[in-house]
């Protein structure tokens, strides 16, 4: 069998890694195999270990990237708000939509992967990818809360987002019942009232 060109094995890296990143946000990082992987991105099994020396590398390549669409989302919502509260309810008001409920592979990476930090280790790269991840979020998030004090932005910031992160949690877990839509709308409800 020929050997692929660089400029190939490179695209099938990418390939590799935006489906792990939609896979491991909708069922986990340790619901989904390498086989559903490379399924997924329409590679054989067989050419994983080209590309990554093992799931636990490609899991944290993937867990970054998804903590780096989310930091890029949330920017270009603030950058479309002309105030403060006006972009923090810009970034609420899709958090905790049904979108964002019904389309885990394109939502928050937290949601996603807190359940499975439960179980990580304090020193795995996947837990300090996440803990950076998170924080970066906490950090764009904070200075919207604008009470004049940075540590109180960032104490707000820690109650709103882990609310958003709960309701959103809730919301997928009841998904198909009325209290689904209940919990996000009375979590951005009480978010964004003025």
């Amino acid at each position: 069998m020929p050997r692929v060109s660089r400029k190939q094995a490179e695209l099938n890296r990418e390939i590799i890694v935006e489906a792990a990143t939609r896979l491991f946000r909708e069922r986990g990082v340790h619901g989904i195999s390498v086989i559903d992987v490379m399924a997924a991105a329409g590679l054989t099994h067989g050419g994983f270990y080209g590309h990554f020396e093992s799931k636990e590398a490609l899991a944290q390549e993937a867990s970054s990237r998804a903590f780096q669409q989310s930091a890029d989302r949330w920017k270009d919502w603030i950058a479309a708000n002309e105030d403060k509260n006006a972009a923090r309810q810009a970034l609420i008001k899709p958090y905790l939509s049904a979108a964002s409920r019904d389309n885990p592979g394109e939502s928050c990476p937290v949601a996603a992967f807190a359940g499975d930090m439960c179980h990580e280790a304090a020193e795995s790269g996947l837990r300090q990818t996440f803990m950076g991840g998170l924080d970066s979020l906490l950090g764009t998030f904070a200075p919207l809360m604008d009470t004049g004090d940075d540590e109180r932005d960032r104490q707000q910031a820690l109650v709103q987002f882990s609310l958003m992160v709960g309701a959103l949690t809730l919301a997928r877990a009841t998904r198909g019942e009325p209290l689904s839509d209940e919990i996000l709308d009375a979590a951005r409800s009480f978010l964004t009232a003025p």
